[in-house]
Order: C-alpha cells, then sequence, then structure tokens
C-alpha cells in the first residue's frame, strides 16, 4: 500500500468556506507540509493543478532542495501546454530530484476556466486531444524523438536531448471516469485514479478498465483519492467531520453546487449525486463522508473513523485492486501528523525512512521523570 498526502497549493485552513481559522499559504507553510511529508514515511504527494492553485510545477519545484524521499504528483495539462514542453519539464525535474517525480494527467471538467486558458474544446475532444498529446510524450520521454501527425497536434522531428532517470518515463496517472477517458487510460497511463466512491463504485470502475486495458495488451494499477478524518475514538472523528463544516450554510451549498453544475465532468457529476447538495445521509457508505463536496469540487468525500476502523475501510479498497491511496485532511500540517501517528501503524506499509537497527537512543515522545523512556504502545490489528 502507498500513501500519498497533499500540498494545499489552493489554501489550507481548519474550517471550510470561511476565513476563521484559515492560514496563509506560503512558502515557509508548504516547506513545513513537504518536510512532514518527507519525514513521517508519506510515498509522496500530489500538487493539484488549476487557477485557484499557485502553479504545480513552480512550487514542487521550490520544494526539491528541501526533501530527500518523497515523490511529487505533479499536473500536465493537455491543450494548456504542448507536449514537447512537458516532456523537457518532466525530464528535467526527474533529474534534478533524482527520479521522484509522477506525473499527474489533467483534463479539465470546467468549460468556464478551460475557455479563460484559451482551450475551447468539448468533452470528447479534449480527451482525443489527451490521447494525442501522451502519444508525442511518451515518445519523446521513450524514445528521445517524436514524429507525429494528428487531427488536434503534430510534432516533426520532435527531440529530447536529456533523458529523465525513471524509464522509460515518469509513471503517468489519470483520472477520467467518462467513457473515453477510461480509453484513454487504458491506452497510455500507469496508475488509474478514481475519487472516492463506496467501495462497489469502485470495483465497477477497475473491471472497466481493467477490461479496456486488455484490449490494448496493457495493465494498469490503481489508486483513490479520499479525504481522512482520523481520530482516536468514532466519537470524536465525527465530531470533528462536523466542525470541518460547522460555518457551511445552505446558501454556500447552493452556490458551490450551482458552480459545479457547470462542469462536464463526469467524475464531478459522480461526486455531486452522492448527497445531491444536501447535509441529510452523508455518511454514504460505512465511515465514508460525503460531507467535504457540499463545497469542494474534485475529491469530496472523506473517510471518517478511529484507526483500527478507517485502516479496515482502506483494506477494503485494497481488497478491490487499490493500492495507491491519496489523502487529505485539514488542517494539512497537523492532519500530516495525526495520520502517520494514528493510521500508518494498522496500514501494511513500510516507512522508507525506517530505521531498522538504530545505533541512537532518539525518544519518540517526551522524556519522563528526567530518566525514562516513554512507553511504546503496541497497535492492536
Amino acid at each position: 500500500m502507498n500513501v500519498f498526502w497533499f500540498i494545499p497549493t489552493h489554501g489550507d485552513s481548519r474550517y471550510l468556506g470561511v476565513t476563521a481559522g484559515g492560514r496563509e499559504v506560503n512558502l515557509p507553510y508548504l516547506k513545513q507540509v513537504a518536510q512532514a511529508v518527507d519525514s513521517l514515511g508519506y510515498t509522496g504527494a500530489l500538487l493539484p493543478t488549476g487557477r485557484s492553485c499557485e502553479d504545480s510545477w513552480v512550487v514542487a519545484s521550490s520544494l526539491i532542495p528541501i526533501t530527500s524521499q518523497m515523490k511529487f504528483l505533479v499536473a500536465v495539462r493537455p491543450g494548456l501546454s504542448s507536449p514537447a514542453q512537458a516532456a523537457r519539464m518532466a525530464a528535467t525535474f526527474d533529474r534534478l530530484s533524482n527520479g521522484r517525480l509522477l506525473v499527474n494527467v489533467v483534463t479539465g471538467g470546467d468549460p468556464i476556466e478551460l475557455a479563460g486558458d484559451g482551450l475551447k474544446l468539448g468533452h470528447t475532444e479534449r480527451y482525443e486531444l489527451t490521447d494525442e498529446y501522451l502519444t508525442i510524450w511518451r515518445d519523446l520521454l521513450e524514445k528521445g524523438e517524436a514524429d507525429f501527425e494528428g487531427e488536434y497536434l503534430s510534432a516533426e522531428g520532435g527531440k529530447l536531448l536529456y533523458p529523465p532517470v525513471q524509464t522509460p518515463y515518469p509513471p503517468l496517472y489519470f483520472g477520467g471516469s467518462s467513457q473515453i477517458g477510461q480509453e484513454v487510460a487504458a491506452k497510455h497511463v500507469d496508475v488509474y485514479l478514481t475519487w472516492g466512491e463506496p467501495p462497489a463504485k469502485v470495483a465497477e470502475k477497475i473491471k472497466q478498465v481493467k477490461e479496456l486495458a486488455e484490449k490494448e495488451g496493457r495493465t494498469l494499477r490503481f489508486g483513490i483519492r479520499l479525504h481522512v478524518i482520523v481520530r482516536e475514538t468514532e466519537e470524536e472523528a465525527w465530531k470533528a467531520a462536523d466542525e470541518l463544516i460547522k460555518y457551511v450554510d445552505d446558501d454556500l451549498i447552493a452556490a458551490s453546487q450551482k458552480v459545479f453544475s457547470r462542469f462536464d465532468s463526469e467524475g464531478q457529476k459522480r461526486m455531486s449525486e452522492l448527497h445531491s447538495g444536501s447535509r441529510d445521509n452523508l455518511e454514504i457508505s460505512p465511515n465514508l463522508w460525503a460531507g467535504v463536496g457540499l463545497v469542494r469540487g474534485g475529491a469530496g468525500t472523506a473517510l471518517v473513523g478511529d484507526p483500527q476502523t478507517v485502516a479496515q475501510r482502506m483494506k477494503e479498497y485494497e481488497e478491490i485492486g487499490i493500492e495507491t491511496f491519496i489523502l487529505s485532511g485539514y488542517p494539512h500540517l497537523e492532519e500530516s501528523y495525526r495520520v502517520a501517528e494514528l493510521l500508518f501503524p494498522y496500514l501494511d506499509m513500510e516507512k522508507p525512512n525506517e530505521v531498522k537497527n538504530p545505533g541512537i537512543v532518539s525518544p519518540f515522545g517526551e522524556i519522563v521523570a528526567n530518566g525514562l523512556l516513554p512507553k511504546k504502545l503496541e497497535a492492536k490489528r
């Protein structure tokens, strides 16, 4: 099981929808989150993309020298950049980070935002463009050259002179719930991502994508994007979930859902259908809570509960084929520690920086009575 965290380049807070509990997201804060990810045993972190976020490539690049192990899941945007430019950026980042780049392919789902960025293609056309984009991108990184003539893109004598560290190229991650999105994933990517739907719906997606990949002679891995609210007890966890949306009123929910309704993203549509813009019955599956999606686009569900229960829910996803979990929690710095401390002991994952036979004494917790080391509590599985 690989567990990723999230770099909150679009803002961070203790509460959704209000300035209360908010904090400035600047380079010192982003460094703190990244160094927590790097030291706590997460595989890496996702950096979001879009006009509501700081640029993911610039932020990720600024975090390379202050981290040593974490991987960066950074977005390419077909139609907003050329595949050759994106290939050079990926190769450079991969070399400078010593092979720590993962690439998230984001086709986009808000026609208004995309038009503002100069991309005025419909849903199907954007995925057709993505198909061409990834064909060129993969050829450049794998072969060092590309010649391609498509309906949307072309490359004549394309060259990549400096290869990436990872071969054949940094792994491609991709989320798309529509039929054409799944077809593009089956043809090109390494890891297919889904937002946090109930396990039965996720299993159905995995089955569909596996069948499409088999037709292409390929195999894919699978991941899921979720928020997480874990506390020592179930009661505390559900209280924290309620606290997160305590200032979210009906007007804000209505305004948010109106924005999401204009999206042509099948994934966003499926997220919105989980709660239908209502606070009623937000626990849509055991310990899967849709409260975040009332006002947040994209990933809108959270696993809520005590460590043992949340771990069990994650293992249920693992049993149907999910091996990568991209988690987040508000605020992201504190929750990165809380999740690592409470949840990691119950997961079958190995911390990359774990020392097997330390030759020094470094207390985990405060030494008590001026000389007694703190007791180690074993996780009850």
